[in-house]
């Protein structure tokens, strides 16, 4: 038996590098530079496709700001002063936005793992359930900085937080 249906039974399937997107590839698909995007919610985690081993990652808005997250994580979670590493970092404690003071209270980190990939049947209102072989696992962290803002608090990603600092 082929393995090919791990494809097609596969919700990011097309994104993958194959296939009819080749001929977009000089104009960036559907979402246009990175920078358009990055002051919604940054859509770079849910769009990084699962890949087999071998295969080039697709590339993500910010080319580096991935790998600098990921350093900043690892940083961090081995830090024995969490608070000079931050320092080090420039992740500002206090943030003035819109005449309100934003003050750092917490870094949450996650691990998230795939391990599971639901595919529409035609029609649309049921999916099919696949555990995903090893290699198409993906393991990420999330990273947010939770600012208290007046009333509530106020999560921001690493991405934003570089976004309001050049804008600073």
């Amino acid at each position: 038996m082929r393995h090919h249906h791990h494809h097609h039974g596969h919700p990011h399937d097309h994104h993958h590098d194959h296939g009819h997107d080749h001929q977009h590839d000089h104009d960036h698909p559907p979402h246009g530079p990175g920078h358009n995007h990055a002051h919604g919610r940054s859509p770079v985690q849910w769009q990084t496709p699962h890949q087999p081993e071998g295969a080039k990652p697709a590339p993500v808005l910010e080319p580096d700001l991935d790998k600098v997250e990921a350093a900043f994580v690892d940083g961090f979670i081995a830090a024995p002063d969490p608070t000079s590493f931050l320092r080090l970092a420039r992740v500002p404690f206090e943030i003035l936005r819109d005449g309100e003071s934003l003050k750092l209270l917490r870094v949450e980190i996650d691990a998230l793992t795939d391990v599971g990939s639901l595919t529409p049947h035609l029609g649309g209102s049921t999916f099919r359930y696949d555990p995903l072989p090893s290699n198409f696992i993906s393991r990420r962290r999330r990273l947010r900085f939770i600012y208290f803002e007046g009333a509530g608090l106020t999560p921001l990603t690493y991405a934003e937080l570089r976004e309001m600092e050049t804008r600073g």
